[in-house]
């Protein structure tokens, strides 16, 4: 039988720091520390030395203290993690609270990692890749096969540049930062360069643009769709990688192992491998001039279309709405644009479903003459910074937490001894 819930409380009612604990089962200690993980606002008392709690506030607390504790989310029975770093609701998404295609399209990339990792926003970020791990990372990289997958390169280039840091098992706040500010300037530094000159200086994305576009010199929109992208596709929430990245930091696997088993996961056809899917189905309508006889073929086939639709949005992806905004003040972009609006209307004739950022990645990799893969390594370098924010979320938890019990459902012991 489910316990009975307690009864509402009176929204005007304040709690001293006791039935606030009380009411959560908690010390009275974890309320205060409730208070500084920003979980629990309170007030002083007038004239008095304690504190005091909105009693609608601790209520909702318990409700979600109850729901963990149960293993279950308030959507349907899933694995639910308590975070502070992305809120997905109403087809919007937040950064700590703040609108994150506002962070996006008004800072650079660098500037919406360090806020995702810090809730502080630092102007003028930029990211710098010491000689040492760089030196390691393309050694590693350049003896890879040419055909060698983007997440394969950033994986072998993550692994090698830990080699490089004998600090890598510090998990302190201060320690995880600065290998976050070096590991991703590193991972872009190690990929192969598009054209003879490699760029390691400048903003993030002007750098990884020299190793994923033919064209030397690009105009400042493009860069900045590049960046705004980079920006966008930060964190969203407990994806499939962010999951194994804070499944790895409760083991207290270090930085760049909580990092490398995101990558790990990021390269399924269902997560970060999504937006190669979709350029090849823009370049096949591009090529064919028409999306109908492309669509029915990949209907035909008994596949979904990539780059439509979302679980977590019914309405429009605020990602793609971004992206599509940017890429249509690049005139050279515009046939691509026209080919991904086709493919949204044919679609539509079967089922409506909206574009998703992995058109719009597909959009921007085709119309700057970036490969099929593109779209992937910018999806992993971007996340990269996420998955940290994770993962230094997750060095402030009890070890080991993210143990979930298998229920067994094989043959009832004892049985006896195989022939």
């Amino acid at each position: 039988m489910r316990d009975q819930e307690p009864a509402p409380l009176d929204a005007e009612r304040r709690l001293s720091t006791k039935e606030a604990a009380e009411l959560l089962g908690v010390k009275p200690e974890t309320v205060y520390a409730y208070v500084s993980r920003g979980q629990l606002s309170s007030r002083r008392v007038t004239g008095g030395r304690g504190s005091t709690f909105d009693a609608r506030e601790v209520e909702a607390l318990a409700r979600r203290n109850r729901r963990e504790s149960a293993g279950s989310s308030p959507s349907g029975g899933e694995l639910s993690v308590r975070t502070g770093i992305t809120l997905i609701e109403s087809d919007r998404y937040y950064y700590r609270g703040v609108d994150a295609v506002d962070l996006a399209t008004r800072h650079t990339y660098e500037e919406v990692a360090e806020w995702l990792w810090t809730g502080r926003m630092r102007p003028g970020s930029t990211f710098t890749a010491p000689a040492a791990p760089v030196a390691v990372a393309r050694r590693a990289v350049d003896a890879l096969p040419e055909h060698t997958a983007p997440t394969d390169l950033l994986r072998v280039a993550t692994i090698a540049a830990a080699t490089a840091d004998p600090l890598r098992f510090d998990l302190s706040e201060d320690a995880v930062l600065g290998t976050a500010r070096t590991l991703i300037p590193t991972l872009v530094s190690a990929l192969p360069p598009a054209w003879r000159d490699r760029r390691d200086d400048g903003p993030l994305a002007h750098r990884l643009w020299t190793r994923l576009s033919p064209h030397k010199d690009p105009d400042e929109a493009s860069l900045r769709a590049l960046d705004t992208a980079l920006a966008l596709l930060v964190d969203h929430d407990l994806a499939a990688s962010t999951l194994a990245v804070r499944v790895a930091a409760s083991a207290r696997a270090h930085p760049y192992a909580a990092v490398s088993a995101g990558l790990g996961v990021i390269e399924g056809p269902l997560h970060g491998a999504a937006s190669g899917l979709a350029h090849r189905l823009l370049q096949d309508v591009l090529d064919q001039g028409d999306a109908a006889p492309v669509i029915a073929d990949e209907l035909r086939a008994g596949r979904r279309i990539p780059g439509l639709g979302h679980r977590l949005y019914p309405g429009e992806d605020p990602r793609a709405r971004a992206l599509f905004a940017l890429l249509e003040q690049i005139p050279r972009a515009e046939p691509a644009l026209l080919a991904a609006r086709d493919i949204v209307e044919t679609t539509a004739r079967h089922t409506p479903l909206h574009a998703n950022v992995d058109l719009a990645l597909a959009v921007l990799t085709t119309s700057c003459g970036m490969p099929p893969t593109a779209g992937e390594t910018i999806f992993a370098v971007a996340r990269t910074a996420g998955w940290i924010a994770h993962a230094l979320e997750e060095y402030g938890e009890r070890p080991l937490r993210m143990r979930p019990s298998g229920l067994y459902t094989g043959p009832k012991p004892p049985q006896p001894l195989p022939e």
